[in-house]
């Protein structure tokens, strides 16, 4: 599994995860589906997608990107939308997946992280560390 080195491992200040550890070595990589996200969700929910979102642009911005340890469940909300499959199959349960964000669609759905004046996005000095 690729450790995507530098990436917020989680939302400052939360418990809203954006990598794991270590790779699911019994069971495989859980899968990515496509979740709903609808118009009542929470303010830090939304705000979580967004720093995530964000995070992926800072990291890789329109190019491709293996899966790695980002986490699923963190990917399934902006998956089919923002984050789409960049291969043909796709196979939604592999660490080596490849993703593309889907420019338009993100910038649609999240201008503000696209903004011309949008904030620097800073990661904690714990984020990112090699974990074994």
């Amino acid at each position: 599994m690729l450790k995507h080195k530098g990436f917020p491992g989680r939302l400052t200040g939360t418990d809203f995860q954006f990598t794991i550890r270590r790779a699911n070595l019994k069971e495989g990589a859980s899968k990515i589906i496509r979740r709903e996200r609808f118009k009542d969700r929470k303010f830090v929910d939304r705000k979580a997608d967004e720093a995530f979102l964000a995070a992926l642009w800072a990291c890789f911005g329109e190019e491709v990107f293996e899966r790695g340890n980002l986490d699923a469940g963190r990917l399934s909300w902006l998956f089919g939308r923002e984050v789409v499959a960049a291969e043909d199959p796709f196979d939604p349960a592999s660490y080596d997946a490849l993703l593309r964000i889907d420019v338009k669609r993100a910038e649609a759905a999240f201008p503000a992280v696209f903004a011309p004046d949008a904030p620097e996005i800073r990661f904690d000095e714990d984020d990112g560390e090699d974990w074994e």
